[in-house]
C-alpha cells in the first residue's frame, strides 16, 4: 500500500494552501502521515547538524540508513533527535504533500525549516513523487507581471530537482487569494474564484 507524507506550512488557520491540501489527502487510497509545521514548529538546525553532514560528506555516505553511523558527540546526538523521526516520515512516503503558500515571493519559514533538517548532501529521493498545494495572494503565473518574482515554485521545484534527484513534482496554486481582502484585487474576484476551482479540478 502506497504511503503519503502530508505536510502543512501555512500560519493560518484556515488557508487556501490548507484547503487544497486537505482536498488532496481525502482521495488518497493508501496509508498517510500527517504533519502541521506550523502549528508544531521543527527547530532551525545548528552547528552539531552542520558537523552531521561534514562527517557524511568526509565518509562518504549517502545512505539514509548509515547515517546514524556519524553522530558521536552529545551535541550531534541532540541534533540527530530532532532529525531522525522527520527523515524517517520522508523516508517512508512514496508522496509527499506539501502545502506551502507563498510568503514575500518564497515559503514559509516552517517548510523552509523543514527542509533543512531533513535534507544531507547528496541524498537521492528518486523514486518519490512531490505534490505542491499552494496559495498565493497575486498572481505569478507565467507571462503575467509578476512571473519574476516568483521564487516560491522556482525555488521547489529547483530543489526537489537538484537535490533529492526527484522530477516527479507537480505544482498546484490558488491564485489572487488576496482578492478577498485588498480593495486594488477586489475587481478580480472571478479570476480568484475561477483560479480555486481549477486547482480543485486538477488535485
Amino acid at each position: 500500500m502506497t504511503h503519503l507524507l502530508h505536510l502543512d506550512s501555512s500560519a493560518r488557520r484556515r488557508s487556501f494552501s490548507r484547503e487544497l491540501s486537505a482536498h488532496y489527502a481525502r482521495a488518497w487510497d493508501g496509508t498517510r502521515t500527517y504533519r502541521d509545521l506550523a502549528a508544531d514548529p521543527v527547530p532551525v538546525i545548528g552547528e552539531a547538524w552542520t558537523e552531521i553532514c561534514d562527517a557524511l560528506l568526509t565518509k562518504g555516505i549517502t545512505d539514509p540508513a548509515r547515517y546514524a553511523e556519524v553522530v558521536e558527540t552529545p551535541a550531534q546526538k541532540r541534533a540527530w533527535a530532532v532529525v531522525e523521526p522527520l527523515l524517517a516520515e520522508l523516508l517512508e512516503a512514496d508522496v509527499v504533500l506539501i502545502g506551502a503558500p507563498m510568503y514575500n515571493f518564497a515559503i514559509p519559514a516552517a517548510l523552509k525549516t523543514w527542509i533543512d533538517q531533513v535534507t544531507f548532501p547528496r541524498m537521492s529521493l528518486r523514486g518519490k513523487a512531490f505534490v505542491i498545494a499552494g496559495a498565493r495572494g497575486g498572481t505569478y503565473a507565467p507571462g503575467t507581471p509578476r512571473a519574476p518574482f516568483d521564487h516560491h515554485e522556482r525555488y521547489l521545484r529547483d530543489f526537489i530537482a537538484g537535490h533529492y534527484d526527484v522530477d516527479d513534482v507537480r505544482f498546484v496554486h490558488a491564485e489572487l487569494t488576496n482578492a478577498l481582502v485588498d480593495p486594488h484585487l477586489a475587481a478580480r474576484e472571478d479570476e480568484r474564484v475561477a483560479s480555486r476551482e481549477a486547482a480543485f479540478r486538477a488535485l
